[in-house]
C-alpha cells in the first residue's frame, strides 16, 4: 500500500492489541476473535502478470467475484465486488460464465453454487477459506435444539430465520421448516414477514444482528430475546424461557465484528471531537447503541460515499475495507473503530498465489476446489432464498 494517504493512519502493533501479526489473543474478545498466523505479505508482483494473462485466456469464460473484505491485489481481478448476497445474485446473473471464481469464504461459494445453473463450477481458489461464524451453528446441533422445541409443542409457533453467513445445510433446515434467510440489509424486513407467521424466530448462527435487529430497529425488549448455547443442556435454557420468548438467539457471532467494544466507540469520540461513528450490525448491543450509523457493508460503504469532505468517521467493520475507503475519499478523516482489531483471518486465504492458481489451472483444463451443493439440500435452501426475494 505505497500510495497511503495522510488522513489514514495504520493499526499499530503494540503489546494490548489483537495483535495484527497473530502473536497472541485477547481474552476479553469473544470466544474465537484472534488473528492466527501473520498476515501473508504482498505478493511477488510477476503474479499480478500471470492472473492478467490467464484471466485474458479465460475471457468469458470465467466470472471473477470478489468480496468486499478481500485484499487489494485479489480485488483488482475481480469483475464484481460485494456483499456475500450481491455476489451470488451477480453470480446468477451470468449464466453464460462456464467458471465463477469466488474470492470470498466457503458459505458464500455454496449459495452461488445454489443459484447458478447446474452446468456452471462455482470455485474457491483456497478451499480453507472458512467462516467461523458459519461453523458456530452445526446442523446436528440446530436439529437437537429443533427437537426439544417440538418436546415442548412450540415449534408450530417458531419461523427460523438464518443470516445468509451460513452453511447450505443450515439454509436447507430453515427451507424445510418454511423460513428465510436474511442479509443484514433486510433482516427486519425478514423479521416482519416471519413474525406475520409466527410468534417466535428462531434466529442462526448471528446473534448480534438478531438482537440489534429485534431491538432497535422492531421495538422489543431484551427480555424477549433468550440466548440458545448449542454447547449446554437445553442451551442453558429453562422451559419457561423458551416457551417466553419471542426471539431465540442462536450463540454465534462474527470474529472481527465481535471485537469493537464500547471503550473503542468512547476512546474515538474522546480522541477525534466531532467524529461520526459508523457499525455494522453484527458488532455486539451495546456497540450498536453507541454508534451514530449502523448498517450493512453496502450501506457503509454508501454512507462514506455521500459524506461531506472534511468530515471524520470512525468505522467498524473488516480492515481491508475500511482502509480501502480511507484511500478512496482522501477528503475525509475514515479510520478503524479499534486501532487493534485483526483483518478477518479466513477471507485472507484467498491470496493472489491462491487465485493466479485457480485462474492457470483452468486455462490448463483442470477445474480446481468446485464447490457443490448435494441437490436435496440445494433444493430446500433455495427455498428459503427465494423467500427472501419475495420479501415485500
Amino acid at each position: 500500500m505505497a500510495d497511503v494517504t495522510s488522513t489514514w493512519t495504520e493499526p499499530s502493533n503494540t503489546p494490548l492489541s489483537l495483535l495484527l501479526l497473530g502473536k497472541g489473543t485477547d481474552p476479553a474478545s469473544e470466544r474465537g476473535v484472534d488473528c492466527p498466523g501473520d498476515l501473508p505479505a504482498p505478493s511477488d508482483p510477476d503474479l499480478v502478470a500471470r492472473a492478467t494473462a490467464a484471466k485474458a485466456a479465460l475471457g468469458d469464460r470465467v466470472f471473477v467475484l470478489g468480496h468486499h473484505y478481500q485484499r487489494d491485489e485479489v480485488i483488482q481481478f475481480a469483475d464484481v465486488t460485494g456483499d456475500s448476497f450481491k455476489l451470488a445474485q451477480q453470480a446468477a446473473a451470468r449464466p453464460s460464465a462456464e467458471f465463477i471464481v469466488f474470492c470470498g469464504v466457503h458459505f458464500m461459494a455454496e449459495s452461488a453454487d445454489i443459484l447458478t445453473k447446474p452446468d456452471q463450477k462455482v470455485i474457491l481458489p483456497d478451499l480453507a477459506a472458512g467462516c467461523s461464524m458459519a461453523d458456530m451453528a452445526v446442523l446436528g446441533q440446530v436439529e437437537t435444539a429443533w427437537e426439544h422445541f417440538q418436546d415442548l409443542g412450540i415449534t408450530d409457533q417458531i419461523v427460523p430465520v438464518t443470516y445468509m453467513n451460513s452453511s447450505a445445510d443450515i439454509k436447507g433446515f430453515v427451507g424445510r421448516n418454511k423460513g428465510v434467510v436474511c442479509t443484514s440489509s433486510n433482516a427486519k424486513r425478514a423479521l416482519d414477514w416471519s413474525f406475520e407467521q409466527g410468534s417466535k424466530v428462531f434466529f442462526l448462527p448471528d446473534q448480534h444482528l438478531g438482537r440489534n435487529t429485534a431491538v432497535l430497529e422492531m421495538g422489543f425488549d431484551l427480555d424477549d430475546c433468550v440466548l440458545y448455547d448449542p454447547h449446554k443442556p437445553h442451551g442453558g435454557l429453562t422451559d419457561e424461557q423458551l416457551t417466553n420468548a419471542r426471539m431465540i438467539l442462536w450463540r454465534g457471532h462474527c470474529s472481527v465484528h465481535g471485537r469493537f467494544t464500547l471503550d473503542s466507540v468512547r476512546e474515538v469520540r474522546e480522541r477525534v471531537p466531532g467524529v461520526n461513528v459508523l457499525v455494522h450490525p453484527e458488532c455486539r448491543h451495546d456497540v450498536v447503541k453507541a454508534a451514530d450509523y449502523v448498517g450493512s457493508t453496502e450501506y457503509i460503504i454508501k454512507a462514506l460515499d455521500a459524506a461531506p469532505s472534511g468530515s471524520a468517521w470512525a468505522v467498524g467493520t473488516e480492515l481491508n475495507l475500511v482502509r480501502r475507503l480511507a484511500l478512496a475519499h482522501p477528503d475525509k478523516q475514515i479510520m478503524f473503530l479499534d486501532r487493534t482489531v485483526c483483518y478477518c483471518s479466513t477471507m485472507n486465504r484467498i491470496d493472489l498465489p491462491h487465485l493466479v492458481w485457480a485462474l492457470e489451472e483452468l486455462v490448463a483444463g483442470r477445474v480446481p476446489n468446485v464447490i457443490t451443493v448435494d441437490e436435496k439440500t440445494a433444493h430446500e435452501a433455495r427455498v428459503a432464498l427465494d423467500q427472501m426475494l419475495a420479501l415485500p
